[in-house]
């Protein structure tokens, strides 16, 4: 029988009803925090985050999480706050939440009891803001979240395919919190606190508020640029542009406030509020969080994203790796702060009390495992570059590479007692640690902290489409993974690289596609899942894919937009697949590409009607695999990409579980 789960006492919780606030003694509550997701108080969590820092200032939070929002009704759970409202759709977008790349309706949400659909609506933060309009009339709403954050300004809408306007608007909330919200929230919930009318708080950093457009001149930052929605709605250059401006603008230290003219309306945006440093951040995971979901939902099945980090811990915040599908940039931010290592271990000891800890440490990382510091000391003073990125195509000149404080961080959280293993499994930028001259690290990573596989992330292997990516050159991963697998031999482990990659992101021609599944078949990669490229607000590439202009260098980019080049793309990656080899054929042809239709060893596919398609494994390395006796099990085989060369063993790659955004 399963070992029955220990749970905190229902005290340990935030309130969750009226029945559990009337426990705490409340007449009503400060702020009530509506979320889109089930409430699970983990430091993984937007809003066990938000609402235990509040808590932590004196301030009384109710968690409304995943009300009905068919009527107002279950906005009335906890009477009318004294303060306002609180509202995010969760951890992630609602939209993408529910839908694939292909607009097809997901079977699960990842964040709700038992995986259960349903639970919250599409667009979540405008139906939740709406609801409480009609329940509370004027009364202060203040949004934030990765759907806010991302929507802040005109945004083109992949599933509406059309510029949408500000959430601010569409929700009617007061005011649009973006990026980490600990300071932001505490600095508006005490101007609340202190009397001040939720309209006349726009001076806050890292906020998003609507003005009359003749109150331009109030506006308390120096303004980078104007635009006109009526505009960026139409004309695809100038919404390249005004994203461009938004991306530069991302800085707490240069960065300057941002407008935009809706009617009579301005919508501004205020400078980024700075990152959290070392200390703040400390004291916000010094909290005492309950570390898992609220018990009520033990009766249906618990909820699935704690399983991912259970026993894993955040130990930095923002990335100045910048992928251009990543939203961090506009979100988190490209400046790296760090928590220190007294708080890290603090954190993994509390870990090694809990109930069903069996010694292993899922994870130490964060949006790049491996970062722990800014990129250089000149983003201290003068804030992150404009005009570049610091790791790609190439590193700057001035990037400091330094594992050393992450090495002793790792090596303290070892010597505990009840710890076996620490492993790390966020992702590891590998051109990052192919620029330390030092092997320390690498050598400790392959020795120590992979779990069977590594997860890495070189996207594609075409220049112009990692180019188009933000990502360094494929030479670069390639490079990483000789050593990796030398590292490992020389270990005398048998572990194996586990490569993400995507299909049909802009820039990427019917060649480019071929060209990757050539790369794949030459380095005996067959992979089982490849992510197709999925436009999401608030990213670089999402920009290329709606104007077919890079918003970084205003230059054009091609973009597989026809759904059925996509396909062929896709298959393209897939090419070993038997049911793939019609459109495989499809996509060579169209890429002028027949030489590789055919019985050759180069070939990726034969004729039609001609049999399965070539396979992989040339006859050297199964051979070779034969005499060695040794046959792997299915689930080692599930995530293996060890080239054949060295060991003879050649089991095809499969992708692991969703990816993390940032890698």
């Amino acid at each position: 029988m399963p070992e029955k789960k220990i749970f905190p006492p229902e005290s340990a919780f935030l309130p969750i009803d009226r029945r559990t606030m009337d426990a705490r003694g409340w007449d009503r509550p400060d702020f009530v925090y509506v979320t889109g997701d089930a409430y699970v108080d983990h430091p993984s969590f937007g809003v066990a985050i938000i609402s235990r820092v509040l808590e932590s200032a004196g301030f009384r939070v109710a968690i409304l999480s995943q009300p009905d929002y068919k009527s107002a009704d279950a906005f009335r759970e906890f009477g009318r706050p004294r303060l306002g409202f609180l509202v995010t759709s969760g951890n992630i977008d609602s939209m993408v939440a529910h839908y694939t790349a292909a607009k097809k309706k997901r079977t699960s949400d990842y964040y709700s009891p038992g995986g259960v659909m349903g639970k919250r609506p599409d667009r979540a933060v405008i139906v939740y803001c709406n609801r409480i309009r009609e329940a509370y009339g004027d009364i202060p709403i203040i949004i934030g979240g990765l759907e806010a954050s991302l929507r802040r300004f005109a945004h083109y809408d992949y599933w509406d395919n059309k510029v949408r306007r500000s959430i601010l608007i569409d929700s009617r909330a007061d005011i649009l919190t973006y990026g980490m919200g600990e300071n932001i929230l505490l600095r508006i919930a005490q101007l609340l606190d202190r009397g001040v009318p939720v309209r006349k708080i726009r001076d806050v950093r890292g906020t998003v508020y609507m003005c009359k457009a003749d109150e331009a001149g109030s506006v308390h930052f120096d303004v980078a640029a104007t635009y006109n929605y009526d505009e960026l709605k139409v004309d695809k250059r100038l919404y390249a542009e005004a994203f461009g401006t938004q991306y530069k603008n991302q800085d707490a230290i240069s960065g300057k406030a941002i407008c935009e003219i809706y009617d009579n309306k301005l919508l501004v945006q205020n400078p980024p509020m700075p990152p959290l440093e070392r200390e703040e951040l400390d004291r916000v995971y010094a909290l005492p969080y309950a570390r898992t979901y609220h018990p009520s939902y033990e009766k249906d099945g618990g909820v699935p994203a704690i399983e991912e980090v259970r026993f894993s811990i955040t130990h930095n915040r923002g990335c100045f790796g910048a992928c251009n599908f990543c939203a961090l940039a506009f979100h988190q931010g490209r400046t790296v702060r760090s928590r220190s290592i007294e708080s890290v271990v603090r954190e993994a000891k509390i870990i090694t009390e809990m109930p069903d800890f069996k010694g292993y440490i899922h994870d130490v990382g964060g949006p790049t495992a491996n970062f722990r510091k800014p990129a250089c000391q000149k983003q201290l003073k003068s804030g992150v570059c404009t005009n570049r990125k610091c790791l790609a195509p190439t590193p700057c000149p001035n990037l400091e590479v330094d594992h050393s404080e992450y090495i002793e961080l790792l090596r303290q959280i070892e010597a505990l007692p009840k710890v076996k293993k620490v492993f790390i499994r966020s992702g590891i930028r590998f051109d990052y640690l192919m620029a330390d001259k030092d092997d320390t690290f690498f050598n400790k990573l392959v020795r120590d902290h992979v779990s069977g596989q590594l997860k890495v992330a070189p996207e594609h292997c075409s220049s112009p489409v990692l180019r188009c990516m933000g990502k360094p050159d494929f030479e670069v991963y390639s490079a990483f993974r000789r050593k990796f697998f030398d590292i490992t031999e020389r270990c005398g482990k048998e572990q194996y690289l586990v490569p993400y990659l995507m299909s049909s992101h802009p820039g990427s021609t019917m060649s480019d596609a071929v060209n990757l599944a050539v790369t794949l078949k030459r380095d005996k990669y067959a992979p089982e899942q490849v992510q197709d490229y999925y436009p999401t607000p608030g990213t670089a590439s999402t920009v290329m894919f709606y104007t077919g202009i890079n918003p970084l260098d205003m230059k054009k980019v091609y973009v597989p937009t026809d759904y059925r080049e996509k396909q062929l793309q896709r298959a393209l990656l897939q090419f070993n697949r038997p049911e793939n080899a019609p459109m495989v054929r499809e996509a060579l042809r169209a890429a002028h590409r027949e030489d590789l239709i055919g019985y050759g060893e180069d070939c990726l596919v034969r004729p039609e009607g001609k049999g399965s398609r070539p396979s992989v494994q040339s006859k050297q390395s199964r051979s070779s695999g034969q005499e060695k006796g040794k046959k792997m099990s299915a689930t080692k085989a599930k995530a293996s990409s060890k080239p054949a060369p060295k060991s003879g063993k050649n089991p095809a790659l499969r992708g692991g579980p969703k990816r993390k955004s940032g890698k």
